[in-house]
This record gives structure tokens, C-alpha cells and sequence, in this order.
């Protein structure tokens, strides 16, 4: 079965892996962690946390292993999202690999979820992005005694659970948001893949929440592509067609960034235009911070991979009596307001940072 991971940073590869190797057995113990192999992204195709073991409570079980099928395997918007499966599998004496496809092609990742059920896979972690392609597959792995849980995007077939956000209604927020800053005028709404199950809900969201705003607001939907350098491009390209636009924003992690960079090179936000999306890599974060953006909007990716094998993991110990439960990973606006505490702190909960490390925070707790 391929696996492939997003190329880690040269910062990240100096790290070293000593420091990770002690706090992860002061935690689970000495003999928890018989094999960690290499815990950093990118570095091994395969995260083997420990061989089985009985972490805290828990009895001696098999080194299950969970395979997580990705649309976009290299997109950067998932390096917290393999942190989090990481430390959840380190935490709990399993091993997991990544796979999929780079481009959100749905056969290619049909093929990665065959290869898992020949294999003998644990457990099943599927982005449900197409609303068909994937149905047949999913019940022939519950047949074959494998639990699938959906993460990041879903279908409602027989998969067990859903782990991440609820998009229709993060699309209404950003949607609503957009509206109330916008009287009238053209307004781009622009997405990776138009159709797919991770993003169009929240572009389907964002139109109902302008809609029912009664403002005579032309929202304008662009297709950028399911690569960075695609969406950077077009992105760019619509704009300089579009130079009366009122509004920008974007229902991905790339296009978001996208929409940032373009603000900032064109000084946008000064002349009116406004600007807001999905999640939190950094290019979006300086752009909020630097007054060119308004907003995004953080679905906490980390968790998208924690839960998800915390859940494939109870199933598994539990003989499936409980474990598979909806998670709605959240929706936390982040604006120049507060973004601050993001570039300031680097950790592997925002994807940005290989290190584990304990934040700690003081003062008030502030919630938008």
C-alpha cells in the first residue's frame, strides 16, 4: 500500500527525536513503548508508537493498525492532523499509516482502501469526499469485521461515526460574516473541488446564509484546484478579471491562504474589500494579522486525527460495545483580534511545530 506524507520543513527535520522518546515513555510508562520507531512526519511511512501494551488502565492488546485514507494526502492543512494520530496511537499502543491520493481522485483512494481490507487492517479512517464512490467499499471492510469511521468529510452510508466539523454550519457562519460586511456587489466564493463532501457543504452554507442576509450581494463561485500552487493562480486570475469585487473568501485551507496573499500583494482591505475562510496555515494567519484579511475560521485539525483513532481504538478494546460517536471538531473565528497567540506559539496541536511540548496560557478565557 503506498504512503505518502506532506514534506516536513528543514526546521523540522533537524529536530531531534530524543527528547520526544523520554516524554512519551515518562508517560505511558517504560515498558509501554517497546519500538517507537521514528515519531516525526514524514520521516517513516509507518508510526509504530509501541508494540501493543496496556497503557494506563487499558490490558495488553495487539499492536492494532489503523489506516487513514486521504483526498489530499500532501496538503499541508493535514500535518496537524497526522500530529494528532501520531500521539494518539504513541498514547495508546498502536500504529497507523496515511495514504490515499495527492489530488482527490476518488478511484485512487478506493484502491488504498482495498489494499487496506486485503491487508488486514484494524481499523478504517476514510475523508468521505464523493457521495457514492465510496459506499461499496466501506461495507465490504465492515463485512470483513474492520470498523470505518469518516473524518474531515462524510457520507451518511453505514460508516460507523463521523469525526470533524459540521460544515454546512461553518459555511452559514462564513457566510453570514461575510454578509454583514457587505452591502451589495460581486462577491467570489472560491473552493478546491466543487462537489466534493469536505468543502461544498460550506460553500452550499455560505450561499444560504447571503441568501437569506436579502442584500443584493452576487456571489460568484471559482474553482481553484486541490494543489496550492493551483489555487495561489487562480485566485489571482479571477481577481484581475473581477477588479470590482466587493468580497473574497474561500470554504478551503489553500484557496483561503490563497485570497491572503492576493489582499496583501494588491493593499485590497484599504480599498474596502474583504476577506475570510477556512483554517489556519500561516500564510492566512500573517495576512489576518497584517490587516489584509478579516477572518478564518479554525476546525482544530489535530482533532479530526486524535478522536479518530481514540474511537477506532475503544471499538477495537471494547469488542465494539462503545467507541463510534459524532464529533463536531468545532468552529472558532479567529480574527486580528486574536490571532496573535497562534504566531506567537508554535506546537504540533496547530501543525506548525514537530516538538511536543505543554502550552502554558494565563488571563482570561476570551470565546467568540
Amino acid at each position: 500500500m503506498t504512503e505518502q506524507h506532506s514534506a516536513p520543513d528543514e526546521e523540522a527535520l533537524a529536530e531531534v527525536e530524543p527528547p520526544r522518546r523520554a516524554l512519551l515513555r515518562r508517560a505511558l510508562g517504560t515498558g509501554a513503548l517497546a519500538s517507537l520507531g521514528a515519531l516525526g512526519l514524514g520521516m517513516t511511512g509507518l508510526t509504530r508508537a509501541a508494540e501493543g501494551g496496556g497503557a494506563g488502565n487499558f490490558p495488553e492488546h495487539p499492536n492494532w493498525k489503523f489506516v487513514f485514507i486521504n483526498h489530499v494526502t500532501t496538503n499541508p492543512f493535514f500535518t496537524a492532523t497526522q500530529y494528532g494520530i501520531e500521539d494518539a496511537c504513541a498514547l495508546l499502543g498502536c500504529s497507523y499509516q496515511w495514504t490515499g491520493s495527492q489530488k482527490s481522485i476518488a478511484s485512487e483512494m478506493v484502491n488504498s482502501i482495498n489494499a487496506a481490507i486485503a491487508g488486514g487492517a484494524d481499523g478504517l479512517a476514510i475523508a468521505l469526499v464523493d457521495p457514492n464512490a465510496f459506499n461499496n467499499p466501506v461495507d465490504r471492510a465492515l463485512q470483513a469485521g474492520i470498523p470505518v469511521v469518516s473524518y474531515n468529510a462524510d457520507v451518511d452510508n453505514h460508516r460507523l461515526a463521523y469525526v470533524g466539523q459540521d460544515l454546512f454550519l461553518a459555511g452559514k457562519a462564513l457566510g453570514a460574516r461575510i454578509a454583514s460586511m457587505v452591502d451589495e456587489g460581486e462577491v467570489a466564493g472560491f473552493i478546491a473541488t466543487p462537489g466534493q463532501l469536505n468543502i461544498q457543504p460550506r460553500l452550499d452554507g455560505a450561499k444560504e446564509a447571503i441568501r437569506e442576509s436579502g442584500k443584493n450581494i452576487q456571489l460568484r463561485e471559482v474553482a481553484t484546484g486541490p494543489t496550492i500552487n493551483e489555487e495561489v493562480s487562480r485566485v489571482e486570475s479571477w481577481y484581475l478579471g473581477h477588479r470590482d469585487a466587493r468580497a473574497m473568501f474561500a470554504v478551503d485551507a489553500g484557496s483561503t491562504m490563497a485570497v491572503g496573499r492576493l489582499m496583501q500583494k494588491y493593499n485590497l482591505h484599504e480599498e474596502g474589500v474583504r476577506a475570510g475562510g477556512l483554517d489556519m496555515l500561516p500564510g492566512t494567519l500573517d495576512a489576518i494579522n497584517a490587516g489584509a484579511m478579516d477572518f478564518t475560521i479554525d476546525q482544530q485539525p489535530y482533532l479530526q486525527g486524535f478522536y479518530t483513532v481514540l474511537e477506532l481504538f475503544l471499538y477495537k478494546m471494547s469488542g465494539g460495545l462503545t467507541g463510534p460517536a459524532n464529533i463536531n471538531t468545532g468552529l472558532k473565528f479567529v480574527t486580528r483580534e486574536t490571532v496573535q497567540p497562534y504566531l506567537e506559539t508554535k506546537t504540533r496541536y496547530e501543525g506548525n511545530s514537530r516538538q511536543p511540548q505543554r502550552v502554558e496560557r494565563s488571563g482570561p478565557i476570551t470565546v467568540e
